[in-house]
């Protein structure tokens, strides 16, 4: 069985597996509208209500393609891995599972790998829909939950997506970045300013 990710299972997949593979599937785009109470967010309330964090899941959209790494799993792997997953994508993140074609980044690839992928739709409860660049980033900066900061997750694809597949354009996640890294010094200097007074 092959698994594909392309959110935080690229660099934490949190199971065994036999081998990993980076390439892409055609036909959807990743998009930050999936919210997070759990993993990159909290569901406490706080003075602002809640704080869903933002991660990504898959929407249908005919000329694009999704980057992400597609991990092989066997045997024992099997079971365990989707266990695993179902717990940490479906129960806890609201997703649901789907088979598509991934086609591995290598020159010499045969033919595209039937792979499960995990979609979080519009239907879930946990869906946050579309926001501004500027608006996404800002409520990632403010997130956080038991797999560690909102911030984390977004520069840790970032990275992904810089070092592994170079040749690739996913603009709504360097927007994102752009956004945050624009609306950090503002938050550093807010802070220092609080601290002298």
């Amino acid at each position: 069985v092959w698994i594909f990710g392309y959110g935080s299972l690229v660099w934490r997949p949190g199971f065994e597996f036999t081998s990993r593979k980076v390439g892409f599937i055609r036909g959807y785009s990743r998009r930050f509208w999936q919210g997070d109470t759990f993993h990159r967010g909290s569901a406490r309330m706080g003075r602002a209500g809640a704080a869903p964090g933002r991660v990504v899941t898959l929407l249908e959209d005919c000329g694009a393609c999704t980057w992400g790494v597609a991990y092989e799993v066997r045997g024992e792997q099997i079971a365990a891995s989707l266990q695993y997953l179902n717990m940490r994508e479906a129960v806890l993140g609201g997703y649901d599972t789907k088979l598509v074609k991934f086609h591995p980044q290598e020159k010499d690839a045969e033919e595209p790998i039937l792979a499960l992928v995990y979609i979080a739709t519009p239907q879930n409860p946990s869906y946050l829909g579309p926001a501004s660049e500027e608006d996404i980033a800002a409520q990632i900066i403010v997130s956080s939950g038991c797999a560690g900061h909102n911030i984390e997750y977004l520069l840790r694809l970032a990275d992904f997506m810089r070092y592994f597949c170079p040749q690739a354009e996913d603009k709504h996640l360097f927007s994102i970045e752009e956004a945050l890294i624009s609306i950090l010094p503002c938050l550093y200097y807010t802070e220092e300013s609080l601290e002298e007074t």
